[in-house]
């Protein structure tokens, strides 16, 4: 169970990785460009930290404070979940 769980979590950071560089790269081109709804779906489901990462090394999204906030604070309630769910 828990190789699933990680196998799990690291698709999902890896998306939300991969979806903040694909809209910054999207954005210098002025093509279409991923909705915010999308940027947050993939660190709501578990990928806070693949979508910080994202931010700091595309330098995507970092002036908008609801995105650092909001990334911070699912990272911190996941990190917490995690800790509790390592106790069962």
């Amino acid at each position: 169970m828990e190789r699933v769980l990680a196998g799990y979590l690291a698709a999902v950071n890896l998306a939300a990785f991969l979806l903040m560089g694909a809209d910054k790269r999207r954005a210098r081109r002025g093509g279409w460009r991923v909705s915010e709804k999308t940027l947050f779906l993939f660190p709501a489901l578990g990928g806070a930290l693949g979508g910080l990462l994202g931010m700091k090394v595309f330098r995507h999204k970092t002036k908008h404070w609801y995105f650092w906030a909001g990334f911070w604070g699912l990272l911190l309630v996941q990190t917490g979940l995690g800790l509790v769910l390592r106790r069962l």
